[in-house]
């Protein structure tokens, strides 16, 4: 008989790289919290006051929010599968590996894709989506909030205007977005989105906030096929997470207490604070990073604060340098996908992990791991120039 394996005793990471990020020590305590029934009326309260934090950090307040069981794929799934029929007519704005994410799923429902792609790295302008939709009659428009294999950040409301003159439904990938950066689900004019609980929420990956306006409920109904996937179906999901909570599946009930716990704390820190801290500590790593003589791939107006994406200096190999960190001093960085694979780290600053002490122990061990590659790195250049950033903050 093999032998039983040795109890659990995973390493303590300091994880800054795209998710998952660092979980809350609250968020963890909810979780161990005792396990009710997915239909306990105790957890039927969970259930509603998670949906009300869900609406305010999404910042809707007529859409219905709520977790689907599941990594933000799921969620990315859920929606796509809810609104897309096969011979729909769908365009997909693509940035990054996420937005090709979002077409491949579209073929596989059997939509009529049409692609809008710019290279890595930049922003899709409205009049590319205008020029794809060519008036024609579409279903969905779907485009990514914060792209997580670049770190750009996509503005939505004019391409949420550029569909509805056709009267699409506008999807947006809220992943690395939502808890990090504004995200205002009315203002824009978007119908769906999803996220999940491992980037700015600091919840360990399982859930996938979505969040479905009435004029996307509305399409959901008058479909005129069942929805593909039974899991998935928002009509079903809605009928137990809203209404007459009749029993879909068996929810995972401390997942939701965890994801409830990480929303109370960010609303307890105020989300105008949460998003300038992570702004500020992003500043900071910025500097710091250039200082060391590093280049930002994104430029300035699209970085978003929360994933930051850096060249890789030449003669160095970027799987040693994450495995260097990895392995003396217990520090995940991600590395490139997509066309920014081999040339990038991608660097997360996100929710709990956003912090000043995180961002000086990246910088001081970077320099310690580009040394012994061989790169020239100003001692101490880095901690300095972001020292200088949180000084000039603190003195307004």
């Amino acid at each position: 008989m093999d032998p039983i394996p040795p109890q659990l005793d995973p390493p303590s990471r300091l994880l800054m790289g795209p998710g998952p990020s660092p979980v809350h020590p609250r968020v963890l305590a909810a979780l161990s919290a005792p396990t009710v029934g997915h239909l306990d009326p105790y957890f039927l309260a969970i259930m509603d006051e998670t949906r009300t934090l869900l609406q305010r950090l999404f910042g809707t307040t007529s859409a219905l929010s709520f977790p689907v069981s599941g990594t933000g794929s799921a969620g990315m799934e859920a929606c796509l599968a809810n609104a897309v029929e096969p011979g729909d007519r769908v365009v997909i704005a693509q940035n990054g590996v996420f937005g090709g994410r979002m077409a491949d799923m579209v073929e596989r429902l059997g939509g009529d894709l049409v692609r809008v792609e710019v290279p890595f790295g930049q922003a899709i302008d409205p009049e590319r989506v205008r020029a794809a939709i060519a008036n024609k009659p579409t279903k969905l428009v779907g485009i990514v909030h914060a792209e997580t294999s670049t770190g750009v950040a996509q503005e939505l409301q004019e391409i949420a205007q550029v569909a509805h003159e056709v009267e699409a439904l506008l999807l947006a990938d809220c992943v690395t977005s939502l808890g990090g950066i504004p995200v205002a689900l009315d203002t824009w004019g978007v119908d769906l989105a999803y996220a999940g609980t491992q980037k700015c929420l600091s919840c360990p990956p399982g859930l996938a906030p979505v969040s479905f306006s009435q004029r996307a409920i509305e399409a959901i109904r008058t479909r005129r096929h069942k929805v593909a996937s039974w899991y998935l179906d928002a009509t079903l999901l809605l009928n137990y997470w809203s209404g007459e909570r009749v029993y879909h599946h068996t929810a995972p009930v401390n997942m939701v207490y965890g994801l409830r716990e990480a929303l109370r704390v960010v609303m307890q820190e105020g989300l105008a604070q949460v998003y300038a801290r992570h702004q500020l500590h992003h500043r900071a790593l910025v500097a710091g990073l250039e200082a060391m003589g590093l280049r930002m791939l994104v430029s300035p107006p699209l970085r978003l604060p929360q994933l930051n994406t850096v060249e890789v200096p030449e003669g160095v190999d970027d799987v040693w340098l994450r495995r260097t960190l990895l392995d003396d001093f217990n520090i995940e960085i991600g590395g490139g996908l997509g066309a920014f694979k081999g040339k990038a780290l991608r660097i997360g600053l996100m929710g709990h992990g956003a912090r000043r002490e995180h961002v000086v122990t990246l910088l001081s061990a970077l320099e310690s791991v580009l040394g012994a590659a061989g790169v020239n790195v100003p001692g101490g250049a880095g901690v300095h120039a972001a020292n200088q950033v949180w000084h000039a903050a603190a003195s307004r």
